[in-house]
């Protein structure tokens, strides 16, 4: 069966809030969750973007059994791959191994602001496999030291592993960044339904590994409402991951977005509380392979409510419809 979960979306809600929807996501049968991991919202309407690392922290704290995971951490620019790997052990310990790694190759809206300036594609990807190498070998445990193209690492040892460490997913657009993940991760991420990206991390490697993916959604009981609030959020998401990675600040994504009318947003973003909707956008996800998909409700204020109804009438009818 495919598992549903759950995203504790950092670009529009308080650390606290965060904290208080994953808890009524576990109490309401949601299967795993995951966080983004952001310095910027995409869009000023969004209005949040506390720092991950201690809303998980907390979270690991205050749920007991919902699976917890980054989507995704950039291991290459605000943080140094050493860093990451003593936060992932530090919440594999907190979470008593609920925890995954999801990592991805970064965006200039969130990763510009140490100004180190932001290399092509292709030099990211080159960083983001160095990275993985770090933090898989810190996770084995002892010293390391290493001289690498992109980072250094000066007889480095984390001190509190824990007994298994945390699977490292990979987040992929295209053929290169799957290669990669077939090659390194331990499950791959996607934000598409594109049964090629899939074909092309088993060929890879990944052939068994879990695949995730993460659909926005927006429940409201009144259906306008549900589309002019996708609009006014979740507009960038169309955007495509070539363009989305480039950008550098909300702003930019205002701008790029300024044409796209309601209509459109709504198209590919379920809208509304008929739970037959939702169903059918996330049936492409299942039917490319897709093991769990993740939702994204619009809107910070309306979790509550989400999360209620989703217990109610949508979870069921998911199961029903994916078994």
């Amino acid at each position: 069966m495919v598992q549903i979960g759950y995203t504790m979306m950092t670009e529009q809600a308080g650390p606290r809030e965060l904290v208080d929807h994953v808890v009524r996501a576990e109490e309401a049968g949601f299967d795993f969750s995951v966080t983004s991991d952001h310095y910027f919202p995409w869009l000023r309407s969004q209005g949040h973007a506390p720092y991950a690392w201690s809303v998980l922290g907390a979270a690991a704290q205050a749920t007991s059994r919902i699976p917890l995971m980054t989507y995704v951490t950039c291991p290459t620019f605000r943080y140094h791959p050493a860093v990451v790997a003593q936060k992932a052990a530090t919440v594999q310990l907190l979470s008593q191994g609920r925890f995954r790694l999801g990592l991805g190759a970064g965006e200039n809206l969130n990763e510009h602001v140490v100004g180190e300036g932001w290399p092509s594609v292709e030099v990211r990807h080159e960083m983001l496999e160095e990275a993985v190498s770090i933090i898989r070998e810190l996770f084995g445990g002892g010293h390391v030291s290493r001289r690498g193209t992109y980072f250094g690492v000066d007889s480095a040892r984390l001190w509190d592993l824990p007994d298994e460490p945390p699977p490292i997913g990979i987040a992929v657009s295209g053929e290169r960044s799957c290669a990669l993940a077939g090659h390194l991760a331990d499950l791959v991420i996607a934000v598409e339904p594109k049964r090629e990206l899939l074909t092309a991390f088993d060929r890879h490697g990944g052939e068994g590994k879990p695949r995730v993916g993460q659909l926005p959604v927006c429940y409201d009981r009144d259906r306008e409402a549900a589309v002019r609030r996708a609009h006014e959020q979740f507009r960038w998401f169309g955007g495509g991951w070539k363009v989305n990675s480039e950008l550098p600040h909300p702003d930019s994504f205002d701008s790029a977005t300024r044409f796209v009318r309601p209509e459109d947003v709504a198209s590919s973003i379920p809208c509304g509380d008929d739970p037959a909707d939702f169903v059918e956008a996330v049936r492409p996800y299942a039917e490319a392979g897709f093991t769990e998909i993740a939702l994204v409700q619009v809107g910070g204020d309306t979790q509550p409510e989400f999360v209620r109804w989703s217990a109610k009438e949508l979870l069921p009818a998911l199961r029903k419809a994916l078994h």
